[in-house]
């Protein structure tokens, strides 16, 4: 560390000059560092190239230009730091010579992995005197601030030496006239006394105007102050109003929002429930109508003609009067209220679903008049389908009311 300039040497130097000085310390830094950055970059890249896989070569140059930032951050800082005239402290300093041992490290690593000594060796002259520079400038830094601040110092006491000598000169001039002034009136002691008593006079009158224009003043900025008191305390209470004011209005929505809320729900499920109990007295009605014909036994060989050949099955009048299409819609619409209603994980586990029940493909295909077949292979499938469509739209609804209310 630089010791502080002696004060007699420092005050031969103007301030011109040292900042001159300070000037050229900064030139010739950034000049050393500039071209260790270079050197460095152009160093170490070989030698991170070599330890880089395949494909990732050009990543090779970004490790140096990191570690060459953190150089130029404390060298950088540093400068403003002792310009200012503090310490760094213990993080700065370890970011300094970590930078400035990694910059060291990468520089000689490529020679000395080939056990080159005269190449660490010249590798080593960029990184070192980057290291001693930056501890050399960071105290002479110091150094020049301290004599900067004691010159500033030293301006500033002889200033006050020379106002304290100004004063005391003032102060005797003014004595001497006393005086002066004492012995004319000793010489001419009536006009004197006129003369005194009138500037008396004058003065207690100035005195007394400069009091009570003081007093004034005083009475006006103490009732300026409570007039801005005032209006501060009126302005506190209107915006608290309107704060509690706004604060109670947005309760009020959100309750009102959440009774809203609750009715609608209230309703949704009034109607569920309600739908859920009319299909399910449809459903006993339609149980109760359909009255499964007594099993009888089959021989095999009428189990394998029923294979090949399916008879078509008519039930009732289900659907008497409606076209095909109007059939399928209304049969449709009790199968959704079914699978609606239906309390079972899967559908296929729902009796109405099994095989017997109102709503197997089989029945399907009675019910509509047509085949066992058909309603395996075409009625079923084509009211799943229908179904999945059913509840893709009313999920896509459900998300567009959800959004609207937010």
């Amino acid at each position: 560390m630089a010791r502080p300039f002696p004060a007699t040497r420092s005050a031969a130097m103007s301030e011109a000059e040292i900042r001159s000085a300070e000037n050229t310390l900064k030139a010739g830094t950034w000049a050393i560092t500039a071209g260790a950055l270079l050197f460095s970059v152009l160093t170490v890249t070989p030698l991170v190239r070599s330890v880089t896989p395949a494909g990732w070569d050009w990543t090779a140059p970004i490790l140096p230009l990191v570690v060459d930032a953190a150089v130029i951050i404390v060298v950088q800082l540093d400068s403003v730091i002792s310009r200012l005239g503090g310490k760094s402290g213990f993080w700065p300093a370890l970011l300094r010579w970590m930078t400035g041992v990694m910059t060291l490290a990468l520089n000689v690593g490529n020679s000395a992995l080939h056990h080159d000594y005269v190449g660490v060796a010249v590798h080593a002259v960029a990184p070192l005197l980057l290291i001693v520079t930056a501890e050399a400038g960071l105290a002479y830094r110091r150094a020049i601030s301290a004599a900067l601040a004691r010159m500033a110092q030293e301006q500033e006491e002889q200033r006050e030496r020379d106002r304290i000598a100004a004063e005391e000169e003032k102060e005797r001039q003014r004595a001497q006239h006393e005086r002066d002034q004492a012995a004319q009136a000793e010489a001419e002691r009536e006009a004197r006394e006129y003369e005194q008593q009138r500037l008396r006079d004058e003065r207690e009158h100035t005195l007394a105007l400069e009091k009570e224009r003081t007093a004034r003043e005083t009475a006006e900025r103490q009732d300026r102050l409570e007039q801005e008191k005032a209006e501060r305390e009126y302005r506190a209470r209107l915006e608290r109003e309107r704060a509690e004011r706004e604060l109670a209005e947005r309760r009020r929505q959100e309750e009102r929002a959440d009774q809203e809320r609750r009715e609608k729900t209230e309703r949704e499920e009034r109607a569920r429930q309600e739908e859920t109990r009319r299909l399910e007295q449809q459903r006993q009605a339609q149980s109760a109508a359909t009255v499964p014909a007594p099993a009888r036994a089959v021989s095999p060989k009428a189990i394998k003609q029923a294979n090949r050949v399916v008879q078509s099955v008519v039930m009732s009048n289900e659907f008497a009067g409606m076209t095909t299409d109007d059939a399928e819609q209304a049969l449709f619409k009790l199968y959704r209220a079914a699978r609606d209603a239906s309390q079972y994980p899967a559908w296929e586990q729902d009796p109405q679903a099994q095989p017997g029940g109102d709503f197997c493909g089989s029945n399907l295909g009675r019910r509509l008049g047509r085949s066992d077949a058909s309603g395996r292979a075409n009625v079923k499938p084509k009211f799943e389908r229908w179904y999945e469509e059913y509840r893709a739209s009313k999920n896509a609804s459900a998300k567009k009311e959800l959004v609207g209310v937010s």
